[in-house]
């Protein structure tokens, strides 16, 4: 605890997931173009091309801008959720609208946050579960709009897993957790290949087995059947209420990790026995 006061605490723990929220938007937009950007050079090298250089561009710098007008964004004007109410939704010079989605993930994490605060308190547990909610909701943003998991944040996110359960700041030991990644990446592996073998299509992508292998780093092997089955269910409705409302992107392609993503927190929210209970395991 940092001041003795659990509701205080967990406020503090909530207004710090408000900040990082705001950061978090900056990883969702940055980070794929940063790849891009690593993956034309890297092409240009193997073909003995070189490219023009270009002004840096990564998670500091530059400066926020609207993407209208080019109006960089004032640190006033950065505030989490009060600068869009303060702003009315619109960029302070053009006035072109501005994304409800920012605020929202701001308000999703600092939820998130403040959750894992008042459930397992501010401390070593209560902050591996804030680092958790925070890379597997970038994740799940990111995944949505690119279709691309990061290795930037899927690894990571593994390693943090591992590592919190061999200093049992989570409540799973270490083999179970290490089994729990081998598992999650080896199956979902097994079904890209017996999906390709037989239909000559891939129907994922390997960042998929890599977030499956967090959760089970995470929530352990004998919860990767729960959090499948759910991420499956989830992945089922959506798809269904964007065919019915003609909203499916070209090819009719959803990436699944938003999914997995979903059940993750769904295994975060009721515990990994409530959902293995739930299916009879």
């Amino acid at each position: 605890m940092l001041s003795g006061l659990p509701w205080l605490d967990t406020s503090l723990l909530g207004l710090l997931g408000l900040l990082i929220g705001s950061f978090l938007n900056v990883v969702v937009y940055r980070l794929p173009k940063m790849l891009e950007q690593q993956w034309a050079r890297d092409a240009a090298d193997m073909a003995g091309n070189t490219l023009p250089e270009t002004a840096p561009f990564n998670l500091v710098v530059p400066r926020s801008r609207c993407p209208h007008c080019g109006h960089a964004i004032t640190w006033y004007e950065n505030i989490p959720v009060l600068s869009y109410l303060f702003l009315r939704g619109q960029c302070a010079s053009c006035k072109a609208g501005i994304s409800p989605r920012y605020p929202l993930v701001e308000l999703a994490l600092a939820g998130l946050f403040a959750y894992c605060g008042s459930r397992y308190g501010v401390n070593s547990t209560g902050l591996a579960w804030c680092a958790f909610s925070a890379v597997l909701l970038a994740l799940a943003l990111i995944d949505w709009d690119t279709t691309l998991l990061p290795d930037d944040l899927t690894l990571p996110l593994t390693w943090m897993g591992l590592i919190a359960a061999a200093l049992q700041w989570i409540p799973l030991n270490l083999p179970d957790a290490l089994w729990g990644a081998v598992a999650g990446y080896m199956s979902l592996w097994l079904v890209y290949w017996g999906f390709k073998l037989v239909t000559g299509k891939e129907g994922m992508g390997y960042g998929d087995f890599k977030l499956f292998a967090a959760l089970g780093a995470w929530f352990g092997w004998q919860t990767l059947i729960p959090i499948i089955l759910l991420a499956s269910c989830i992945g089922a409705v959506v798809g269904i209420a964007l065919k019915i409302n003609a909203k499916l992107r070209e090819g009719g392609y959803i990436p699944f990790g938003p999914f997995l993503a979903g059940a993750g927190f769904c295994a975060l929210f009721f515990d990994p026995q409530t959902l293995r209970q739930a299916v009879g395991l």
